[in-house]
């Protein structure tokens, strides 16, 4: 009851970051990030990276000072795949999409 109007802000910017994470991450190699449906966390499979979700989210952190989660984390389904929240402003998110990105070149090197 009453007025919804800082719901629908809440909702539609958190939309709106949710939507550049993932448009961000589907355009790095290896990562496939499809749309959640709830929450604020994405879970792009990443194994199309060459790497072990474990491996990647370590060298993420220490190369990139991007952190994720490893998927396996939450059980042995999760390889292959890395959490990251979007509970952040959006020129934050759009800083690790970048990060990410620039650091793609040195691991697709590694592989």
């Amino acid at each position: 009851e009453g007025p919804q109007d800082a719901v629908d802000a809440m909702v539609a910017e958190f939309k709106r970051r949710r939507d550049a994470v993932v448009k961000g991450l589907n355009t790095i190699p290896g990562f496939r990030c499809p749309v959640p449906a709830g929450a604020f966390y994405v879970v792009p499979n990443v194994e199309g990276t060459g790497m072990n979700s474990k491996e990647l989210a370590d060298y993420l952190l220490y190369e990139g000072g991007v952190a994720c989660l490893d998927g396996q984390c939450f059980g042995a389904e999760g390889r292959g795949y890395l959490r990251f929240s979007y509970a952040n402003s959006l020129e934050n998110i759009l800083e690790a999409v970048e990060r990410i990105r620039k650091v793609s070149a040195k691991w697709a090197a590694r592989v």
